[in-house]
């Protein structure tokens, strides 16, 4: 008797055991998996390197060439542990299916740390910065998934990004055809646009910051961050802005736009009383058209040109006011800190296979600078006393010119002072990445992205072994961009003093194996490069 009271006993005890047991990987179970509300519906996420990460959010549904609206309610918890789709767009010979690729590419994805999130809303002195990230591929390809944020995340910000209508879907204007039509010529933007407002609408709950966001991408992506700058839809949406590689001009007008969509239709045989018919062309049939209808109409932008047009955001006047960095940006980014920046040789073709003699180097400069060839090479010693012939030749002539006219203008221009009492201009914050792949000895376009995202470990065939002095660099910069997304400074300890930028002092921040300041190293440089390198737009600008 006394045995089996004893058996009865353990038994009850064992239970309890496995009962407390069961609850405790239950709710360890539910932290991994943790609901969040949104206003759409609840979902769910994963767990990415030590972050929990929310993937493929819808946070719009769109018609062809309409504006977004806000995405319909679900029930129940929307499962997000996975990329969504990516915009349409030319995959050259690989075949994406609906999940991978869709015209219903309106979705963004959220990194934070476990600590961040939140069943409601939480007090907002816990709250933390908000990086948007827009990636690059112009306004024509890309996709989000190229630049997973868990790592930077890590750095006690909260990272969203985002997919969204690209190339002649986004920016197809029919305006001059229909009214209904009268936005489709930045529906792309307005798609962001409705992303920001979905920041400020949900962001809490991820431990975000509605208050603080910084906006950032580079290329393409820089583009974009500039032509929000631009938009009145998205004043207050966010508070500070990271441009990288992204200063090349935008010169559609809205006379250009218009002529192209006008083109479009001629190429597919649609009258314009029959606008609507476009909404149900199969889209590898419209984007041929519409290369076609550039082609015949305004022209087709060759790679390298220093300027971009055809299918991208048009100055309508209410949308979008203006172009970015032409020089600068609208009144309505007034006051809004900067940081902006460019790669040693960006997209200039690379010389660093081979040896080069100065005089070799100087034979193929004339034709480029001519009779300013000699100072060119004066210049650019002046610049970089360390120079080889290759530099010469393999420097960025594209992004850096603009860069530093575009800083100029938007810190010595009192048109965007936020009020009349102000004395300053929004703060200015100026770099260069001059780290070289071992690969090729370049410091080029998209280089430093693993770097600002800490994610070298993910950086495979591009540097399959980074160093202990790369990790650190990568450390800096996601801390550097981190910094700024908090305070709208990026000075952090490790680095020397980093003063604003203004015309007199070029305050420049080098990223590379050193990090240090250099005040206007190559402002005659950069001059004689502008005057050369972009004649084709004096051309277009004469017109």
């Amino acid at each position: 008797m006394k045995s089996c009271y004893l058996c009865r006993k353990q038994l009850r005890v064992m239970k309890k055991y496995f009962f407390v047991l069961s609850a405790i990987l239950l709710m360890a179970g539910t932290a991994s998996a943790q609901v969040i509300n949104t206003t759409s519906g609840r979902i769910s996420g994963t767990e990415q390197e030590g972050t929990m990460a929310f993937l493929g959010i819808p946070y719009a549904k769109v018609e062809r060439f309409m504006p977004p609206k806000p995405v319909d309610k679900w029930d129940g918890v929307r499962v997000c542990d996975h990329w969504g789709p990516q915009a349409m767009q030319q995959t050259w010979g690989r075949t994406l299916n609906e999940d991978e690729m869709s015209e219903n590419c309106c979705v963004l994805n959220v990194w934070t740390t476990d600590e961040g999130l939140r069943a409601s809303a939480p007090h907002p002195s816990t709250l933390k910065p908000v990086m948007v990230w827009l990636h690059g591929g112009g306004f024509d390809s890309g996709t989000s998934a190229w630049d997973p944020g868990m790592q930077l995340a890590k750095k006690d910000v909260v990272v969203v990004s985002v997919n969204h209508r690209l190339n002649i879907l986004g920016f197809l204007d029919l305006s001059a055809v229909s009214e209904k039509y009268r936005y489709s010529g930045n529906a792309g933007m307005l798609d962001v646009v409705q992303a920001l407002e979905w920041v400020r609408d949900n962001i809490n709950n991820f431990g975000g910051d509605p208050q603080n966001v910084t906006i950032f991408g580079e290329s393409g992506g820089g583009g974009k961050v500039g032509t929000l700058m631009c938009m009145p839809a998205a004043k207050g949406l966010f508070h500070k802005a990271i441009i990288m590689s992204g200063t090349i001009l935008n010169v559609n007008t809205h006379e250009m736009t218009q002529s192209l969509g006008k083109a479009v239709l001629k190429e597919l045989g649609i009258s314009e009383t029959e606008v609507e018919r476009i909404k149900d062309v199969p889209y590898q049939e419209l984007y041929a058209a519409g290369q076609r209808a550039m082609a015949a109409s305004i022209g087709t932008r060759k790679p390298g040109t220093p300027m971009m047009w055809g299918f991208g955001p048009t100055p309508d006047g209410e949308s979008l006011f203006q172009q970015p960095f032409q020089p600068g940006f609208s009144a309505l980014s007034a006051g809004k800190p900067l940081m902006i920046g460019t790669t040693f040789n960006e997209l200039q073709r690379l010389h660093y296979d081979r040896d080069i003699t100065l005089d070799e180097a100087r034979t193929e400069l004339v034709k480029t600078f001519g009779d300013e060839t000699d100072a060119y090479i004066t210049a650019f010693a002046k610049a970089y006393p360390d120079y080889t012939p290759q530099d010469l030749l393999s420097i960025d002539w594209l992004f850096r010119p603009k860069t530093i006219i575009t800083a100029d203008a938007i810190t010595s221009s009192t048109d965007l002072l936020p009020s009349p009492s102000s004395l300053h201009p929004s703060p200015v914050y100026m770099y260069m990445f001059t780290w070289r792949s071992p690969l090729n000895n370049g410091s080029i376009h998209g280089h430093e992205l693993k770097f600002c995202f800490n994610t070298l470990q993910n950086a495979k065939n591009d540097l399959p072994h980074p160093t202990d002095e790369d990790l650190r660099l990568a450390d800096t910069m996601s801390s550097v961009w981190a910094q700024f997304a908090k305070t709208g400074n990026p000075q952090i300890a490790s680095l020397p003093a980093w003063h604003p930028y203004t015309a007199e002092n070029g305050e420049l921040m080098v990223f590379g194996p050193r990090c240090y300041i250099r005040n206007n190293p190559d402002r005659e440089l950069e001059a004689i490069i502008n005057r050369h390198c972009f004649k084709q737009l004096d051309e277009f600008n004469a017109r």
